[in-house]
């Protein structure tokens, strides 16, 4: 069992992903390289980070000072709930309109309206639910 946002669990849902083909042939193909980090609102840096380069995770780790594309914060609460019961398409827009889950860096409109970003985004939720996370 992982504690969430550490290295060990960064590193599996890295592992997931990149076994995951209903994420990276989307991204692939969108040609969408990031690095996106998780974290908790209200704390001055993230915690951890995934390194995306045309859709495969090339680098998970810990955040280090990197320059961010994404950086997703909510409350331990609000991670805890979505990871254990799952967040889908029906709970990202009240999340995002009521600042559970905030893009403290990124462009949500944008990632929304394109399938290619959209699709993967909200799998990448799914995994996180298939991850031994510790709270």
């Amino acid at each position: 069992m992982s504690e969430l946002f550490s290295e060990s669990w960064i590193q599996s849902l890295g592992d997931a992903w990149n076994n995951d083909p209903q994420i990276v042939e989307p991204l692939n193909k969108a040609g969408f390289s990031s690095k996106i980090s998780y974290g908790f609102i209200g704390e001055k840096k993230p915690r951890c980070l995934l390194d995306i380069v045309n859709g495969k995770i090339v680098n998970a780790s810990l955040y280090n000072n990197e320059t961010i594309d994404w950086d997703l914060r909510a409350d331990p609460h609000n991670w805890e709930k979505w990871i254990t019961k799952g967040f889908g398409l029906t709970k990202l827009g009240p999340a995002v309109a009521t600042r559970a889950l905030q893009f403290a860096q990124g462009d949500y409109r944008q990632m929304i309206r394109n399938p290619l970003l959209s699709r993967p985004f909200l799998r990448h939720f799914v995994l996180m639910t298939q991850l031994n996370t510790a709270f």
